[in-house]
């Protein structure tokens, strides 16, 4: 990387980290999605690699990140659900600098594009309530480019087809996943993986 400045070497480290994620993926396509300190002991116990954290505030998120990671988790932070913390770019640099988290989930753009520069693997969450929504996806992804994008609900193969000819970033269908027959329908209309907070889906 001689010769890169500073910001191109975070975006580097983010996209080699986005491939590692990605890979891992591959060999393990269930995330589990945590919302409070119970569901965290439970996936801690358990089989899954990845974690998404849907909870936890400026006063508990390092101790959060902590055990995740020492239990071996891959794990990603909901910036947008942090309690305490206003949604900007200083967030994220603060959680790459003061936690051990691999990468962040938000619906912002802006805050996807700092966690890139901040060398974090990015995921970007985009609700889906109507075609609006649908049609404005892949214009808001060429904007900040994720390293991934998760799609709420995730209940909907057909739809991941669709999206699967328009974009070509990696697709995490979540929300709403709820036994596997939803599991092996995203998986086989083209996502890499599902993201639950079932904790019947963990133990697949």
């Amino acid at each position: 990387m001689v010769g890169m400045t500073t910001t191109e070497r975070d975006v580097a480290r983010s996209t080699s980290a986005a491939d590692a994620v990605l890979e891992a993926l591959r060999d393990d396509p269930v995330i589990a999605s945590v919302k409070d300190a119970s569901a965290l002991g439970q996936v801690l116990a358990s089989d899954r690699g990845v974690v998404f954290v849907l909870y936890g505030s400026v006063l508990d998120i390092v101790e959060i990140v902590d055990r995740a990671k020492a239990a071996g988790k891959t794990v990603f932070v909901d910036v947008d659900l942090l309690d305490g913390f206003a949604a900007r770019e200083v967030v994220v640099t603060w959680l790459a600098e003061h936690t051990r988290a691999d990468g962040v989930l938000s619906t912002k753009s802006n805050l996807v594009r700092a966690a890139k520069r901040a060398g974090l693997v990015a995921v970007q969450r985009f609700f889906l309530v109507d075609s609006f929504s649908y049609h404005q996806l892949p214009r808001v992804v060429e904007q900040a480019k994720p390293d991934a994008i998760e799609i709420l609900p995730g209940c909907m193969p057909r739809v991941i087809t669709w999206l699967r000819d328009d974009i070509d970033v990696p697709i995490i269908a979540g929300g709403l996943v709820c036994d596997k027959a939803d599991v092996v329908a995203a998986l086989g209309a083209g996502a890499v993986a599902v993201a639950s907070s079932d904790r019947d889906v963990w133990g697949m």
